[in-house]
């Protein structure tokens, strides 16, 4: 197996970091780069990674083993232990979450990620895409390489069988570890590599190629309607990152799923299905002017205002919640990540509370409320409308009471009632998370 094609494949990168799990796919693409490196042919720094999962038994094991492999070729490896989340996905998708994120957080700007999946691998991804029900982009599957980051993700392998990879390690005389985990059928992905392929292969040899050209075409397919849809979808996506929806409405049901799609992915969530899509439509963007709809989706919600599609973490509920600020005032930290209340100089001001004046925050305010500035008293959502506060930043403004009398919506808005005067003056300083 000649390796002047997996040099060209990394330029321009010469610094690498390796996925290494110590199976035999990391294993052969770690000692391809260790050859490569050590034939003088190339300027080449590798580094690797090995994610400790703790769900084997054999865990530490394998991480003393990939320690020594490292070792012995002269590679610096770091073991980076995960705990996986538990909300419902399974353990299949947590464990590879896991994997990216600690990946992520260490890679170095100047390097690439290089990844072992092989044809093999392809061949799988391409066909639980199927039995999903995914479209184009779902069954173009894995690309060769893709933006990670500010830097790449390589999947160097990605041509070259299991057997290949096999034949490689024995000439060589590799020793690789074998998570026990991969004979249980039970998963998804063993069942196809364990049970379906094989049979599948003993009819059609070459089937895992003509799956890859499959899922390449299907690549190429969305590539060019990213192409195609990229300016107007530039057109509809405001400065803020909302999706008009007014001249959605004129375009088909096709056209429009193909630009929602390709919305989500600017941000980079989660693809959501054709029915989701479908009830993002009818319940949010179309929903009736006076409603306030949401549909959450994963560990997010889209919400509509002011005409255009939000899309945004799901907020904790803080409307009956009281927060006391006592005397002295020390910095007062704001629930669900809202940031800090701090009595500063560069404050908003406000009078100041008396001695029997017991100090508050809150998140909701009935009755009229007179600001200043304005004649007329008004409801607090009333007063909301108007200065085009989006619903979901109402509920998370602090509102400073002195005992049941609002003073502040801070950063928005002083009542009469907390007026500043030359003889009564404080300043409140909201902090918010991404400001501190």
């Amino acid at each position: 197996m000649p390796l002047r094609p997996l040099f060209s494949l990394l330029q321009p990168h010469t610094h690498l970091l390796v996925a290494f799990s110590g199976g035999l796919d990391s294993t052969v693409l770690l000692h391809q780069l260790v050859t490569l490196r050590d034939s003088h042919a190339a300027n080449i720094h590798l580094r690797a990674m090995h994610i400790h999962h703790g769900l084997s038994p054999y865990a530490d094991d394998w991480a003393a083993h990939c320690q020594n492999v490292c070792t012995r070729w002269n590679v610096p490896l770091e073991v980076q232990r995960v705990q996986l989340a538990d909300d419902g996905l399974g353990i299949e998708a947590h464990a590879r979450a896991a994997r990216y994120q600690a990946l992520a957080a260490a890679i170095l700007p100047e390097e690439a990620l290089l990844t072992a999946q092989h044809l093999d691998d392809q061949c799988e991804t391409f066909l639980l895409a199927l039995k999903r029900g995914s479209g184009p982009a779902g069954l173009a599957a894995m690309p060769e390489r893709l933006p990670f980051g500010e830097t790449e993700l390589i999947r160097p392998l990605l041509g070259q069988t299991r057997k290949e990879l096999e034949a490689w390690a024995q000439e060589h005389q590799l020793s690789w570890i074998e998570d026990e985990s991969n004979q249980d059928d039970g998963y998804d992905r063993n069942f196809l590599r364990l049970r379906m392929l094989p049979e599948i292969q003993q009819r059609w040899p070459h089937f895992p190629q003509s799956v890859a050209r499959s899922a390449e075409l299907c690549g190429e397919q969305e590539q060019l309607l990213d192409e195609l849809l990229t300016e107007q979808l530039d057109e509809l996506v405001q400065a803020d990152g909302s999706l008009l929806i007014e001249p959605m409405q004129a375009f088909s049901d096709i056209r429009r799923a193909a630009l929602l799609r390709r919305w989500f992915a600017r941000q980079k969530a989660l693809m959501p299905s054709r029915a989701a899509l479908v009830r993002l439509w009818n319940e949010v963007a179309t929903s009736r002017e006076d409603a306030n709809p949401r549909l959450r989706l994963g560990d997010h919600e889209i919400r509509r205002y002011r005409c255009a599609l939000y899309r945004l973490p799901v907020m904790e509920g803080l409307g009956d919640k009281i927060f006391p600020w006592s005397a002295p005032f020390a910095p007062l930290t704001l629930p669900d990540g809202l940031g800090i209340l701090r009595c500063t100089a560069l404050g908003q001001a406000v009078r100041a509370p008396l001695s029997h004046e017991l100090v508050t925050v809150r998140f909701r305010a009935s009755g009229q409320i007179h600001i200043v500035g304005r004649e007329r008293g008004r409801s607090l959502k009333k007063i909301w409308q108007e200065l085009a506060i989006p619903p979901w930043l109402r509920e998370r403004t602090p509102l400073l009471y002195y005992g049941e009398q609002l003073i502040a919506a801070l950063g928005v808005f002083v009542t009469r009632e907390g007026e500043a005067t030359e003889q009564s003056c404080w300043r409140v300083d909201w902090q918010k998370e991404n400001q501190q």
